[in-house]
């Protein structure tokens, strides 16, 4: 597979969806080699291994296919996890013990073992059988309502933020836990809980609760942190075109209203300090909008930026797809796809002077590696592997 710091450590991947795949594509990304679980029953949905969302979330992987429910595959993943350094799982608690494959048993095939056992609430406690997706781990932290617009409808965020978090906590957990076992020889079972991860991004709120401050609330576009006015997500010509624009200071007033030609305003007894601006922003807000609506999201930002004032396009993903910083910058990574084609990845934020050049692979097509994992790394003779096959284990 590929070089990198983590050359040499093999993951067995048991994870779907989001939160896990993102996590073991972390580490499969850094050189890991990542061997993905798969069946025929279950590789369907955003499991099927050919369209976008699975090809985004498991490049550099490789997969194997394991009817689980059958005690032969429980023999086969033991040996597999004889000869692993991970494992990473993302399902309820409940579903390793009914396999027969919980750390306890792992442990006995290989002490020094790493698993990471990532479920929505833990592995313990009156909630541990529950499942959730990353919008009910939202609203269940709290993160659904403080970043709404407000206490009439708590809208959330719209898309899965929180799978994100979790997996970067999975990773995160997995290099601890090699880093402990370089040192120990140990080895760890991480429990892993997606809903007290997402808590962790409540740390002021529930400071200012234990404290007994002002409740926290939801800010819309504006921050309880910095005082700021105008501060905005502003409409632009076009269709769906949006900058976002704070001014924080007397000195970015000043150049925000030479810019709209309206020096009028840095004068003005309702505007003239930060405090009064604050006090008649609905006033800014409507002004602002009838000015921004007239231009370009790229005009907007241009303007304002030579000004010295903090603005920003919001950026769609075909924007992002053809953003000049990020091209320049190598951030998009051609992946070559039997079936699909050439693709583009996102790259990683994390540079290591060794990455160059990047010699990644596409996601795996349905158990493309079963000959090498159960032939070459499990040693299966060519009459067991065939005979699994036609039997339903390997599947």
């Amino acid at each position: 597979m590929l070089d990198g710091i983590l050359s040499g450590i093999r993951v067995v991947d048991l994870t779907w969806v989001l939160a896990g795949p993102f996590a073991t594509r972390i580490l499969a990304d850094c050189g890991a080699e990542v061997i993905k679980v798969q069946s025929m029953k279950t590789a369907k949905g955003t499991e099927a291994n050919l369209n976008g969302y699975f090809n985004t979330w498991n490049r550099n992987k490789r997969s194997i296919t394991l009817d689980m429910s059958r005690p032969e595959a429980r023999d086969l993943m033991l040996r597999l996890a004889t000869i692993s350094d991970v494992m990473v799982e993302n399902f309820s608690p409940r579903v390793m013990a009914n396999w027969g494959l919980t750390y306890e048993e792992l442990k006995k095939a290989n002490e020094t073992l790493i698993m990471v056992s990532m479920s929505a609430m833990g592995q313990t406690g009156p909630w541990k059988d529950r499942v959730a997706f990353a919008p009910a781990l939202h609203a269940l932290s709290g993160l659904t309502y403080l970043s709404s617009y407000g206490d009439e409808q708590p809208v959330g965020l719209g898309y899965a933020y929180g799978d994100h978090v979790i997996g970067l906590y999975g990773a995160l957990a997995v290099l601890a836990a090699l880093e402990d076992r370089f040192r120990t020889g140990r080895g760890h079972h991480v429990d892993l809980s997606g809903y007290e991860a997402l808590c962790t991004l409540m740390g002021p709120a529930i400071m200012g609760e234990s404290l007994g401050g002002t409740p926290a609330r939801p800010q819309g576009n504006r921050s309880d942190r910095f005082d700021a006015c105008p501060s905005g997500c502003y409409p632009c010509r076009g269709t769906d075109r949006w900058c976002v624009i704070s001014v924080s200071t007397d000195e970015e007033w000043g150049a925000l209203c030479r810019v709209l030609d309206r020096v009028d305003l840095r004068d003005d007894e309702r505007f003239r300090t930060l405090a009064a601006r604050c006090s008649h922003e609905e006033q800014l807000d409507d002004l602002l909008r009838g000015w921004t609506a007239e231009q370009t999201a790229e005009e907007v930002v241009a303007f304002l930026q030579e000004a010295g004032v903090p603005a920003g396009i919001v950026q769609t993903a075909e924007d992002l797809a053809h953003d000049p910083h990020l091209r320049a910058r190598r951030y998009f990574v051609p992946l070559e796809h039997p079936v699909l084609g050439r693709t583009l990845a996102d790259r990683s934020p994390i540079r290591f002077e060794e990455d160059e050049p990047l010699d990644w692979k596409a996601a795996p097509q349905l158990g493309e590696d079963n000959r090498y994992v159960f032939r070459e790394l499990l040693g299966l003779t060519e009459e067991e592997f065939l005979g699994h096959q036609e039997s339903g284990v390997i599947s």
